[in-house]
């Protein structure tokens, strides 16, 4: 059965935005980006909410984003190739290819998408993680966690879900990431 991947930037203070929805203090550099490439090259399916959807979207939206360098076109040609399921009850069409829209999250669905997949499947957007953590989804967390304090905004943790986690894995990277691998303690 494949794993379900909860992979999110967050600040040091927990939040994945700040109080006016702004993630600038999230930008790519050169370590950073393909570190980021190759922890979600090997996931086929990616699991969104809107939002998080329409941000990621430039990367096959924006072709100038990718002709930036060799970074970001690795990158880019990594996210065009994933399945791509947004969660939305707003969206009517999708802006890029291998994407498909639901209207609600369902558990059961996920399952069998966990049973049925050849490689194992990220989540991102903290209101999909949320509902995937309650329903007991969630496999692993990979944070991302930038030198910074926002001071509120959008918590990139669910509250009211208490988890045992052990950590498997952690780096700092050049700009100052810290980067923790997370499974849940069984």
């Amino acid at each position: 059965m494949a794993k379900l991947i909860y992979v999110t930037n967050v600040s040091l203070d927990g939040y994945i935005e700040d109080e006016h929805g702004r993630f600038d203090w999230t930008p790519p550099d050169d370590d950073y980006l393909p570190f980021v490439t190759d922890l979600v090259r090997p996931r086929g399916t990616y699991l969104y909410g809107r939002r998080l959807y329409e941000s990621m979207s430039v990367w096959e939206t924006d072709p100038a984003l990718a002709a930036h360098s060799k970074l970001t076109a690795d990158f880019a040609d990594v996210w065009q190739a994933a399945d791509k399921v947004v969660y939305s009850t707003t969206l009517d069409a999708t802006l890029t290819a291998r994407t498909r829209v639901e209207r609600n999250f369902d558990p059961a669905s996920v399952r069998a998408m966990k049973a049925s997949a050849t490689s194992d499947l990220t989540i991102g957007g903290a209101h999909l993680a949320a509902q995937a953590f309650q329903a007991g989804l969630i496999d692993e967390c990979h944070l991302l966690i930038h030198p910074i304090l926002t001071g509120g905004g959008k918590p990139g943790l669910p509250s009211g879900t208490r988890l045992g986690l052990e950590l498997s894995d952690s780096r700092r990277l050049s700009n100052g990431v810290l980067y923790v691998h997370y499974g849940l303690r069984t």
